[in-house]
């Protein structure tokens, strides 16, 4: 490691100060917020974090970091200089484990043919069916999660929120969501994603024969399911479409391993944010236009996409500083997003960063309705919990998950408070401390 990375990556690691008015940060919203980040990145995190207040700047071994959303969004719309196809760019890390004709790692016409002929399963109305149909057959998950609640019983949010992520995972691959059946098709992904790393531009040769491994068994069903033709599954829709069964299996290989993590690692991050800053009553009132804010502006504080990676195609400059055909350039997505401060609805977002978490242009992220319905339905699940009596969920033990590729908790429990303000079932003593 070059001494600049390794002053980067060791730049604010002391834990915060716990004080008596709750912690040494400006506030438990934060403090969380960075316990997850750094947990799930501990070196690239910090060293992204470190020059956060720099719109570009060169990082040895990581590239040249744009911080700036202004300058992020230029670099996203540049198609004729700045590629997801290249040196240090999304198709260094996918393409050995998918294939070339995924929209991950794909450009210009074939790319845009494929999100056309895509585009029909992620309308509103199909992934709400696709939501509610699997999140149902998922040994109705969510379901039980507002009967539990609602009976005064602690749950595990990320365990729920995982399990509903999986129901639907199978739903996309063909698989029934028997309860291992979710477990199994959630820790395959997990195993694949968990692999990258910002400071690598690829995988080892080991973790690309790991992960083809672990696809090909994860992707086994959605194979027979095409071949089958069956249009009630994700990939017969996808052979009805016209795709071709390398298109289709790519095409289902990308939307589990980077649509799955991203709605694990919200709903339980929303739920929490929502409980430090004192939302959490009004992210589950009956309010559609309000949930929306709260939502988006949730998405903003935890950035789906911490970083978004391009290499450059010919000579150019990003903010000023010369790049070069072949050098790599990490948008630092959690940079240009967190810029606009914490948690609040009631503010205003800055155009360059509304949606800036899902890309922006032709690569703007095409499951995002899927992922935004599923959001839906388990904030649905909470509140038809406190819908009786006018409870709201406290949040209890939390514990940041390591390893993965999206920041996340690996649990969060949630209990309801009752109407005499008394938290119950959630110890006081556990809401604002990780479990170790």
């Amino acid at each position: 490691m070059t001494p600049a990375l390794a002053a980067a990556a060791v730049v604010d690691r002391r834990p915060p100060v716990v004080t008596a008015q709750g912690h040494g940060w400006a506030s438990p919203e934060a403090f969380w917020e960075e316990r997850v980040q750094r947990a799930a990145h501990p070196l690239a995190y910090p060293a992204l974090r470190s020059v956060r207040n720099q719109p570009v700047v060169r990082v040895p071994r990581i590239g040249v970091v744009v911080s700036d959303a202004e300058l992020a969004r230029e670099v996203l719309l540049d198609l004729e200089h700045f590629s997801k196809v290249g040196p240090g760019a999304p198709s260094d890390l996918w393409t050995p484990v998918l294939g070339p004709s995924v929209l991950l790692n794909m450009e210009g016409a074939e790319h845009a043919a494929l999100r056309r002929a895509l585009g029909p399963m992620f309308s509103p109305r199909a992934v709400r069916e696709l939501v509610a149909a699997d999140g149902g057959r998922g040994a109705g998950v969510l379901p039980e999660l507002t009967r539990r609640l609602a009976a005064g019983e602690t749950i595990d949010l990320a365990a729920a929120v995982g399990a509903q992520a999986g129901a639907v995972i199978c739903g996309m691959v063909g698989l029934p969501p028997t309860d291992e059946a979710v477990r199994s098709s959630m820790a395959a992904a997990q195993t694949i994603t968990g692999m990258v790393r910002l400071h690598r531009h690829g995988l080892t040769r080991s973790q690309v024969v790991q992960a083809r491994t672990v696809l090909e068994r994860l992707t086994a069903p959605a194979r027979a399911a095409y071949r089958a033709g069956d249009p009630a599954t994700v990939p017969g829709r996808m052979r009805d479409l016209g795709l071709s069964e390398r298109e289709a299996m790519g095409a289902v290989g990308a939307f589990v391993l980077t649509g799955t993590e991203t709605i694990q690692s919200f709903v339980p991050r929303l739920v929490g944010i929502a409980h430090d800053t004192g939302w959490t009553a009004r992210l589950l009132a009956d309010d559609a236009q309000l949930r929306r804010r709260a939502v988006e502006e949730g998405l903003r504080v935890t950035v789906p996409t911490p970083a978004m990676l391009r290499s450059v195609r010919a000579d150019t400059s990003v903010g000023g500083v010369p790049v070069r055909a072949g050098d790599r350039v990490v948008i630092a997505t959690v940079n240009c997003c967190r810029a606009g401060g914490g948690f609040d609805p009631d503010r205003p977002v800055e155009p360059a960063v509304r949606h800036l978490w899902f890309g922006a242009g032709p690569h703007f992220c095409l499951g995002m309705p899927l992922a935004m319905a599923q959001v839906d339905a388990v904030l649905d699940a909470l509140a038809a919990a406190v819908a009786a009596d006018g409870r709201v969920p406290v949040v209890g033990r939390r514990r940041a998950a390591r390893g993965v590729l999206v920041p996340a908790y690996s649990s969060l429990e949630i209990g309801l408070r009752g109407a005499d303000g008394a938290a119950n079932p959630v110890p006081a003593s556990h809401r604002t401390r990780e479990a170790s």
